[in-house]
């Protein structure tokens, strides 16, 4: 419910703020008071298209903010939409708020934080319908329709049934196009794959085989330099010849004299079994550089073996990914990619079969649906007829106009029906005004007191089912009398018993049946026109339905406190 409007230069409201009750908000006053302007802010904080003539003049900017009180069922419907742009508190209370500046930049805010004008638009619809003289409500759009019959009808259950299978289907749907994607091309996909596969199959590619091979090449390429540099090693270790002995002979040598020694001053051993350590380390030494030295082999047709291998390597790398790891999941996923291929025809005919399965179960849920919507619908046009009576519009009709869609691809009932995730139905509500016009759709209906009566009987019909918060209509008493009045102030009280409902009204018999009565109106200050706002209570209320009748006279104020006992009669047996 809207429970706070603050408005601040816009238009002849200088600073104004208002504080709203649940039921019937009734707004008086002189033409030209102010009345609609209100309702232009608040159409303006639901995020409506407004330019800066509104901002009041000799002021930089206009500002308008509402403060919401939410329900457990209205906060269901609006966290989602506030989650998803960062925008939701905890709690039962929402704050929208517009600035229109002067130069033609306007801002919105939801809870503090700035956001698009359209998703303050959104969230505004949610929480309030603003039926003006030139806005249309919510009953206005056509596909709002079949969410109301269907709410309605109250057929929520096998809807819900239907839109699983409908989710299911779509999911199908989305598997048998990619499975077609992958046949249209699959011939030539499949040869790739296999040409792709082969090759590294072919090429036995391991883990850590390009490094072994590169170091191999190092080695074949220096054979010489290696041969060289090892037998030079050798011959200093352990080669003598006539003219130089080795450094095994003179460690040997040295090692005989160190036990000599040891064995006439035992203090020496430790040094006599260094030696002969060191002498045994350079033996292996000698042992092992020797069998390196046979292995050196000066091979280059093994050395462009390995170069044609790195190149082969090399070559998979820039094909496949970079690395030898990359190259072997790519070979795994071609495998998969490959196996999919060669029975995907096999899968689409798995798949178009649960298709048609699915269908068959969406026509027959379909059918269920549309049997509850048509009862709905002369139930409807029904409680309608009764209501537009009450109305002195005896010779208006409604129409709810369930239709269909011919589909090649669609359910099969009575041929192939389009079909979506609300069933095969097209809801329209229309309506004929005058016997011979023909009917007509709700929203080329013209403007004024009979269109608004019009909503204001399909809202009270579907005041249970419609779950927008807060309905404000303006000067919805266009065109109609005192004795309909009564009737239409009835009909807004009953309304406001499942709503918050504001209205602005020129007639007294419709301004009694209010649970809140403000009171607009202007006066000039230095020169500026500027709109004050009053809440009637009491004698306050009388006098100021008195001067509605035309006269604040006794016989005024009698009249119009009669007026206010016979509602209270009314409003006490409903």
């Amino acid at each position: 419910m809207l429970r706070e409007l603050h408005i601040q230069n816009f238009a002849i409201i200088t600073d104004l703020t208002l504080h709203f009750d649940n039921g019937l908000v009734i707004f008086t006053g002189e033409t030209g008071a102010g009345k609609s302007i209100i309702l232009d802010a608040l159409s303006a904080v639901l995020g409506q298209r407004v330019d800066s003539t509104v901002v009041r003049q000799g002021s930089r900017h206009a500002y308008v903010e509402a403060h919401f009180d939410l329900d457990e069922r209205m906060l269901e419907i609006l966290k989602p939409m506030l989650e998803g742009e960062n925008l939701f508190e905890e709690g039962f209370q929402l704050v929208l708020s517009r600035e229109i500046r002067a130069e033609g930049r306007t801002i919105a805010r939801v809870n503090g934080r700035s956001v698009n004008l359209g998703i303050q638009a959104d969230i505004g619809a949610v929480l309030v319908d603003v039926h003006g003289q030139s806005e249309h409500l919510s009953l206005l759009k056509v596909k709002s329709h079949r969410e109301l019959l269907d709410r309605f009808a109250q057929n929520n259950l096998i809807l819900e049934d239907y839109q699983a299978d409908y989710r299911q289907w779509m999911n199908l749907q989305g598997e048998l196009k990619k499975l077609n994607d992958l046949q249209a091309h699959a011939d030539e996909r499949a040869d790739i794959l296999r040409y792709q596969i082969g090759q590294i199959e072919a090429a036995k590619l391991a883990e850590g085989e390009e490094e072994a091979l590169r170091q191999e090449s190092t080695r074949l390429a220096n054979a010489e330099v290696l041969s060289l540099h090892a037998q030079a090693a050798l011959q200093a270790l352990d080669e003598s010849d006539p003219e130089s002995r080795s450094v095994t002979d003179l460690l040997g040598s040295a090692a005989n004299d160190l036990i000599a020694l040891s064995r006439i001053d035992q203090k020496l051993q430790p040094l006599s079994e260094q030696v002969e350590a060191a002498l045994s380390n350079l033996t292996d030494i000698a042992y092992e550089l020797r069998r390196y030295n046979d292995q050196i082999e000066y091979n280059p047709a093994r050395l462009d073996q390995i170069e044609v291998r790195i190149d082969l390597i090399n070559s998979l790398k820039r094909k496949h990914g970079g690395s030898v790891t990359k190259v072997l999941e790519f070979y795994s996923s071609a495998q998969n990619e490959l196996e999919q291929i060669e029975g995907v025809e096999s899968e689409i005919k798995q798949t178009k079969a649960k298709i048609d399965q699915l269908k068959t179960s969406l026509a027959k849920k379909a059918l269920r649906i549309r049997e509850t919507r048509k009862h709905a619908a002369q139930e409807l046009t029904r409680q309608m007829q009764e209501q537009l009576s009450e109305l002195e519009m005896r010779k208006a009709r409604l129409r709810v106009n369930v239709s269909d869609k011919h589909d090649p691809e669609g359910l099969d009932i009575d041929g192939t029906l389009a079909f979506d995730a609300y069933g095969i139905d097209q809801v329209e509500f229309l309506i004929e005004t005058n016997p011979g016009e023909g009917f007509k759709p709700l929203a080329k209906i013209a403007s004024g007191g009979e269109t608004s009566r019009l909503m204001l009987a399909l809202k009270n019909v579907l005041a249970e089912a419609d779950q927008i918060p807060t309905l404000v209509f303006d000067e919805i008493d266009s065109g109609i009398g005192g004795r309909v009045g009564m009737t239409v102030g009835e009909l807004l009280w009953k309304l406001a018993r499942h709503h918050q409902v504001m209205c602005v009204t020129h007639l007294p018999q419709l301004a009694a049946f209010g649970d809140q009565h403000i009171r607009v109106n202007k006066q000039v200050s230095d020169t500026r026109t500027i709109t004050q706002v009053q809440e009637l209570t009491g004698q306050a209320r009388v006098a100021e339905l008195a001067e509605m009748l035309g006269s604040t006279s006794p016989k005024g104020i009698q009249t119009a406190q009669e007026i206010l006992t016979s509602v209270a009669e009314i409003t006490g047996t409903i």
